[in-house]
């Protein structure tokens, strides 16, 4: 399987695309979109919208993987983070690719062990799982966990400890 995944937001959004199963898995591409703070929001959208639907032309995924909405204090966060994330669903509607979200204690329970798991944990054990050369950096770890992730709820045997995970 070959599964394209989002850590979204508006200014860091994190990329990865997988391959494998989570036993197997190899890490073809990953990565930040960062974009700079003088970009208007709604181009920071465009721009997400379009690297997704770059990403899905070239390697072709067969699911995409995305964070779930994460409990946030501001409203104002809230939607923009939304707003990220809708760029990213449209995109890979828009190539009919199946949509899973995951909640991030999930995806930590999943890598690392525990759902409370801090951001260089998640870095180092993904550098670990998937034996690359270097750590990530935070958005692209946790793009790479959510991937790692959907592999591993893939496999009959572990979906039952994916009850969290769903189809959008």
């Amino acid at each position: 399987m070959r599964v394209l995944s989002i850590d979204p937001a508006i200014r860091n959004t994190g990329y990865a695309v997988l391959d494998g199963d989570h036993r197997q898995a190899a890490a073809l591409d990953y990565g930040t979109l960062s974009l700079p703070q003088k970009l208007s929001q709604s181009r920071c959208l465009l721009a997400i919208h379009e690297k997704i639907c770059a990403l899905i032309e070239q390697w072709q995924p067969n699911e995409l993987a995305i964070e779930g909405i994460i409990y946030v204090q501001s409203h104002r966060t809230a939607i923009t983070m939304g707003s990220a994330r809708a760029a990213s669903v449209l995109a890979a509607a828009r190539y009919d690719l199946p949509i899973m979200e995951y909640p991030p204690s999930c995806v930590k329970l999943a890598t690392v062990g525990r759902g409370a798991a801090g951001k260089q944990q998640v870095a180092f054990m993904m550098r670990a799982l998937l034996r690359l050369t270097e750590t990530p950096a935070p958005d692209a770890a946790d793009a790479l966990a959510i991937g790692f992730t959907h592999l591993a709820a893939a496999d009959p045997i572990r979906s039952h400890l994916f009850r969290e995970r769903k189809y959008i």
